[in-house]
């Protein structure tokens, strides 16, 4: 186990790397040329500093990778409807520039769609959106079979989504 990791990449048949959620948006990518895969925890913080758009790069980088042969998938994380946010987190994407029509909606507080800022990260470095895949399951509506730590406290279980090349 990688404490503090939130990527892991391998061109290595016969290993299953992933990661490990429970609201975090977890993320993979399967690169059909070059025979690559990685695993991505897109927490808030992760996906406020760009993670899927840094691992696209990186999968460049490592594999020579590009982002019209990716396949990604956005598995289950917890919704818009269920992710509020305090003010300065609200600001804190916008000030980077994020589209908040797209990916904000004011409720009594803020909300954010990690989802889908994932997904726009992912079509703006270069993944065709027909190669995205959303399992578009929240985990807060349904920690009856996915974990939620946010509704079921920080002591609920971990979902792991993982790929192993074949």
């Amino acid at each position: 186990l990688l404490e503090g990791i939130d990527c892991v990449m391998t061109d290595v048949p016969g290993v299953c790397i992933g990661v490990s959620t429970a609201d975090c948006i977890p993320l993979l990518f399967y690169d059909r040329a070059h025979h690559a895969a990685a695993a991505v925890h897109a927490g808030w913080r992760g996906t406020l500093n760009k993670i899927a758009h840094k691992a696209v790069v990186e999968m460049h980088h490592c594999f020579k990778a590009v982002p019209q042969d990716l396949m990604a998938v956005i598995g289950p994380g917890i919704s818009l409807a269920n992710f509020e946010v305090g003010q300065e987190v609200y600001e804190q994407f916008a000030q980077l520039g994020n589209d908040m029509e797209r990916i904000a909606k004011m409720y009594d507080k803020w909300h954010i769609d990690l989802p889908e800022c994932n997904r726009l990260q992912l079509v703006e470095a270069g993944v065709p959106e027909r190669q995205i895949l959303s399992a578009g399951i929240c985990t807060y509506d349904h920690c009856d079979e996915f974990f939620s730590a946010r509704r079921l406290g920080i002591e609920s279980g971990r979902i792991y989504t993982g790929i192993v090349l074949r």
